[in-house]
């Protein structure tokens, strides 16, 4: 069954599938539930995909907002009703008197928290808001994080712990880039957007540090679609909005999202 399933999925991912089989087979057939940490979309994929499997199985999702990126999954037997079970999320609230403050982005929030030894696992969505940030965050880690959390980027800050009902959700924000290439190969439209020449880019693309659609993707042949997702280990991450009609001289008219 498990050399089954590995067949759908990218080798680098095994260890998470035996992880997630694991949950789904022990909810299933020994009546346990697992609350998981938080989960990118495609672990998110993967974990809903083998519950589908199994017959007996079910898995209740919260990030926090209804288009929250990160979620805690909660893996049970088919015959518990999970909508009341807790989920054990708080808010973190991060603030500032300092002006410099409101210049802080996703990435310094990210980094002062993970910079405090805290696994990515327990940090869900990351809202930078105009006055402030909410993090949501795993319960279990919401007072260490309140204590020790006094700077972001060399800039103090004041934390608050409220409740999930409290959180201010952030709109994402794109740079929009438009631009025409001769293929829509995920190596060409990624040194276009990250400015790099194309020899450049397949270093990190190679070297497994590039995803589509939060898989891990090495060949800089793939052909991207609207709608997809590249994140670069580095670089930041992009979306294609559209890929429009040709142009006179065959070149695709292309317009990408760069996140910011």
């Amino acid at each position: 069954m498990k050399n089954e399933i590995y067949g759908h999925f990218h080798p680098d991912e095994r260890p998470f599938v035996d992880k997630a089989w694991e949950w789904v087979t022990n909810a299933g057939e020994y009546h346990e539930t697992k609350l998981t940490e938080f989960l990118d979309p495609r672990q998110a994929y993967i974990l809903q995909s083998l519950v589908n499997r199994h017959p007996d199985v079910i898995v209740r999702w919260e990030g926090g907002s209804s288009d929250a990126e990160r979620k805690r999954g909660l893996v049970a037997p088919d015959y518990r009703d999970l909508t009341d079970e807790d989920m054990e999320l708080s808010v973190l609230n991060i603030t500032s008197g300092e002006q410099k403050f409101l210049s802080l982005e996703h990435g310094d929030y990210m980094g002062a928290i993970l910079g405090l030894g805290i696994k990515r696992g327990k940090i869900g969505d990351i809202h930078v808001l105009e006055d402030g940030c909410h993090v949501v965050v795993a319960a279990d880690i919401a007072d260490y994080l309140s204590i020790h959390l006094t700077g972001v980027h060399r800039i103090n800050v004041s934390t608050e712990i409220l409740p999930l009902s409290g959180l201010r959700s952030s709109e994402v924000k794109l740079e929009t880039m438009e631009f025409t290439v001769a293929s829509l190969r995920l190596d060409g439209i990624a040194a276009d957007v990250t400015r790099l020449s194309r020899s450049k880019i397949l270093a990190p693309i190679k070297a497994g540090r590039v995803r589509v659609n939060w898989k891990v993707e090495e060949d800089p042949s793939c052909s991207l679609k609207d709608g997809d997702m590249v994140s670069i280990q580095g670089f930041g991450r992009f979306k294609v909005l559209e890929i429009g009609s040709l142009t006179k001289k065959g070149r695709y008219r292309i317009l990408v999202g760069k996140f910011v």
